[in-house]
């Protein structure tokens, strides 16, 4: 196995485990309301914010991270 293509799975793996904390994240925003106030964690800070605007953000990074996952895999082919 070469040192790409093991480092290409091992960032797989990663964003794998990306993906699932963003829906379960997106998960558990679901469960309250769309004008409930949460704290969204940006960088060693907590912000408070509403549950609408940390679910966007949490979409966009699902988003992200499956067509990160995507381009790896066809990489790989």
């Amino acid at each position: 196995m070469s040192s790409r293509s093991s480092s290409s799975s091992a960032r797989e793996v990663e964003l794998q485990k990306e993906a699932k904390r963003h829906e379960v994240a997106l998960d558990e925003l679901s469960c309250l309301s769309s004008s409930r106030s949460v704290y969204q964690k940006n960088g060693n800070l907590f912000f408070l914010t509403t549950a609408k605007k940390v679910k966007i953000d949490a979409e966009k990074q699902l988003d992200h991270a499956k067509s990160e996952l995507a381009k790896i895999r066809s990489q790989t082919r």
